[in-house]
């Protein structure tokens, strides 16, 4: 069985009114890990406990890269280290670093210095697409500038549904685990549907199936972290439903 998170943006209400009963109803689903966007006002002490007792495991976090800088970054590894968590996740960059393609150069320089740093730590840094990495900029994609330029340790952290949403086709994704092997060591499970934003783990056109075999030969996938953004019906309920859609699939 492969292993299963939940990016707890997806319910991230129910976290904010009752994390510790929010989290115990993930694990009853059978999800085995969570991945954090933002703590709850949790210290990192608060957030294990809660974790060891429900029997999750912290798998990521997606943050900013400015806690990744300066004397921020050695707070957030000591933070990450306290909750057992390993994968720290750039999820989104301000427009000065991503603005141009001597601007993602720029960023991918700096997230390899940070690569650098957090590696003695036994940690990893990763980027996480939304859709723009996938729109064309002068003939290039800056998925793959940055990728092109940032180094094998950094995490390749691709999201299925997001970039269906910049225009990749299913068999697009494919191509580009293919063209970085071995990077794609966390994933988000996201479906896609042009007429439907609020489509569930598939129910979609993304070929969740081949997307998953391809991340086994070719991806060295440790983790396949679901995230539901639009709700048709409650979060918790979409939640469930996706990794019930995700069992049904791997039978």
């Amino acid at each position: 069985m492969i292993n299963i998170a939940l990016q707890l943006w997806s319910v991230r209400e129910d976290c904010a009114r009752n994390l510790p009963e929010t989290l115990k109803s993930i694990a009853k689903m059978g999800y085995t890990g969570v991945e954090f966007a933002g703590y709850y006002e949790k210290t990192a002490k608060e957030l294990k406990k809660i974790l060891d007792d429900v029997g999750l495991k912290a798998v990521g976090t997606h943050l900013a890269i400015d806690p990744l800088l300066g004397d921020e970054l050695k707070k957030t590894v000591e933070f990450n280290h306290v909750i057992g968590n390993k994968y720290l996740i750039v999820a989104g960059l301000k427009e000065e670093r991503s603005c141009s393609k001597p601007a993602w150069l720029e960023t991918a320089k700096l997230m390899n210095e940070i690569s650098g740093k957090v590696k003695p730590e036994k940690m990893r840094i990763g980027y996480h697409n939304h859709a723009n990495e996938f729109k064309h900029m002068n003939g290039e994609l800056p998925w793959d500038i940055f990728f092109k330029a940032a180094n094998p340790d950094i995490i390749m952290q691709l999201d299925a549904g997001n970039a269906m949403m910049g225009g990749v086709s299913a068999d697009g994704l494919l191509d580009i685990l293919n063209r970085y092997p071995d990077r794609a060591v966390t994933v988000h499970l996201k479906d896609y549907l042009a007429k439907d934003e609020k489509v569930l783990l598939g129910e979609g056109e993304a070929n969740i199936k081949k997307f998953i075999s391809l991340c086994e030969t070719h991806g060295k996938t440790e983790w396949y972290i679901v995230e539901q953004s639009r709700y048709a019906f409650t979060p918790m309920e979409c939640v469930e439903r996706c990794i019930n859609n995700l069992k049904t699939l791997l039978k």
